[in-house]
């Protein structure tokens, strides 16, 4: 049976989450208001790695720490490199957005990424582009769940050595640890180097 929803809480809700996760997104707050701990914090990212069995552990952290991988680490005890950002690409002759995760203390060389992508010409998305896409805003936006057939995410190569990883969960305050090998299955990535110019680009 669909749960009556309240109008406050579908507005707020299709404005915080992507389309396809208003309805469950919805019961979690309404739950999360009446204090049920059943259904607590349960977001659209978690319930995608519950789905498939796929092990992680939930972390939080203050909603005040101010914006960024690199201060997320910091409150959360795990080095800079562990500490995933999430950016959306975008080839500017075809106009195809891509996802490429790298390390807080990362880079990705630019040649390197334009060899990944197949593009000499690529940019990072406008903010209306990038919600468009993932149906999240910069800054919040997860690793997996939201990716629709074809689109491509990109690991940098050197994540894949740490024990493990932190990535967003599609909030601010909330985050996914998770094992490379664990955030390459969920989000289908496909691991290049993009931070260092003797290596080449593909394991291939």
């Amino acid at each position: 049976m669909t749960p009556k929803l309240s109008p406050r809480t579908r507005r707020l809700t299709e404005i915080l989450f992507p389309a396809k996760h208003v309805e469950e997104a919805a019961q979690w707050l309404e739950d999360e208001c009446r204090g049920d701990s059943q259904t607590t914090m349960k977001l659209p990212s978690h319930l995608y790695l519950d789905e498939r069995n796929i092990p992680y552990e939930r972390r939080s952290f203050s909603p005040e720490t101010e914006k960024g991988a690199a201060n997320v680490a910091h409150v959360l005890g795990i080095s800079e490199r562990q500490a995933v950002k999430t950016l959306i690409f975008q080839a500017v002759d075809t106009g195809e957005c891509v996802l490429v995760m790298l390390g807080a203390d990362q880079n990705a060389i630019s040649g390197n990424l334009k060899k990944a992508i197949g593009s000499r010409n690529i940019k990072m998305a406008d903010p209306e582009v990038v919600k468009q896409a993932t149906g999240y805003i910069i800054g919040s936006i997860p690793a997996f769940g939201w990716q629709t057939e074809g689109f491509r995410t990109f690991l940098e190569a050197s994540l894949v050595n740490e024990p493990i990883l932190g990535t967003g969960a599609g909030q601010w305050g909330e985050e996914i640890m998770i094992t490379p090998e664990n955030l390459i299955k969920a989000s289908g990535a496909i691991v290049v180097n993009l931070t260092e110019r003797e290596k080449p680009v593909s394991a291939e």
